[in-house]
């Protein structure tokens, strides 16, 4: 299991940080700052879920006027860690 932390950007989350196994799965996501309550369910809906499957789900979501929103910037973040995963 390999730990990843990534600073989003345009929300008010300032941290946040996973696990991905062997098989892209999530574990331990946490968001540090933010909109304590919806993190906490997003954190626990992905739990054990694999990367690509949340990706696809997630990513492109706004929040009010934003062009991100925190589970956007999640979404980033595991394409990152992903591609830090698999470099070719």
């Amino acid at each position: 299991m390999k730990s990843f932390r990534f600073i989003p950007t345009g929300v008010c989350s300032r941290l946040v940080t996973f696990d991905l196994d062997d098989e892209n799965r999530i574990h331990h996501a946490a968001f540090v700052g933010g909109c304590h309550g919806n993190l906490q369910g997003i954190c626990r809906l992905v739990e054990g879920q694999k990367a690509e499957n949340v990706i696809n789900r997630i990513l492109g979501i706004r929040c009010g006027a934003k062009p991100t929103s925190c589970p956007d910037q999640l979404a980033k973040s595991l394409l990152a860690a992903l591609a830090e995963n698999n470099p070719d």
